[in-house]
């Protein structure tokens, strides 16, 4: 079975991407994830605000 996520709401700080999406039970849910190259950095979250501060916090090692 494919995981297939419809991200909206998205936004972007920094090389961190935050979007919401449902997951498979129908709950919001929210994620960040670095698009830079090796860094290798995603978090789920239930809060938007929890995600957002992690964009905020996170300094990419790579």
């Amino acid at each position: 079975m494919s995981v297939y996520r419809r991200f909206r709401n998205r936004l972007r700080i920094g090389p961190v991407e935050v979007g919401t999406y449902y997951d498979g039970r129908g709950r919001e849910m929210h994620t960040a994830a670095c698009t830079a190259p090796r860094c290798g950095f995603s978090a789920d979250y239930h809060d938007r605000s929890a995600a957002e501060l992690a964009a905020r916090a996170h300094r990419c090692s790579a």
